[in-house]
């Protein structure tokens, strides 16, 4: 099984403003560091990305790949990497948990990242951390700054939903 990295951030927010924020794909260039574009593919019956073109620089994982997107639940996320040039890998989640009574969100992301070309395993579990901790950062920064999803985008991919 392969190793995966994980970490959580608490962002002073409703989960469902911090997943209409995880749903708008079409602004993550505006808000990720590592997302240069993002081009939603398909969407399923409810309006949410079910298939998403990334083109990405994380330093030392550059790639332009396509993800599918399984909405669990109004709080929660999932996806896998349907195609890739460089990554034989590109799985990870999105977990949301209400505190006080909803007024605040901890997020948790967990990314599991493999590589077509050989590649250290530390190097790996860099690329992922620095992946994860600067999307929690991005996030976080977004959500609070009041930045979110158009009217009628991320419904339903969480309810209420919360995107990330």
């Amino acid at each position: 099984m392969a190793e995966h990295t994980r970490s959580s951030i608490t962002i002073e927010a409703a989960p469902a403003a911090v997943m209409g924020v995880i749903a708008d794909f079409d602004r993550y260039p505006e808000w990720t560091g590592e997302v240069k574009e993002a081009q939603v593919l398909a969407r399923d019956a409810e309006g949410r990305a079910e298939q998403v073109r990334l083109l990405l620089d994380a330093g030392a994982i550059k790639d332009d790949h396509t993800l599918a997107y399984t909405w669990v639940s109004a709080d929660e996320v999932h996806w896998s990497l349907v195609k890739s040039q460089m990554l034989r890998t590109l799985d990870g989640s999105y977990a949301l948990v209400p505190l006080d009574g909803g007024r605040r969100t901890e997020v948790t992301y967990q990314l599991t990242v493999d590589v077509k070309i050989p590649m250290l395993g530390m190097i790996k579990r860099k690329a992922e951390k620095v992946i994860i901790d600067r999307a929690l950062a991005g996030l976080k920064k977004r959500v609070e700054s009041g930045g979110s999803a158009p009217a009628g985008l991320g419904k339903g991919a969480a309810g209420t939903e919360t995107a990330g």
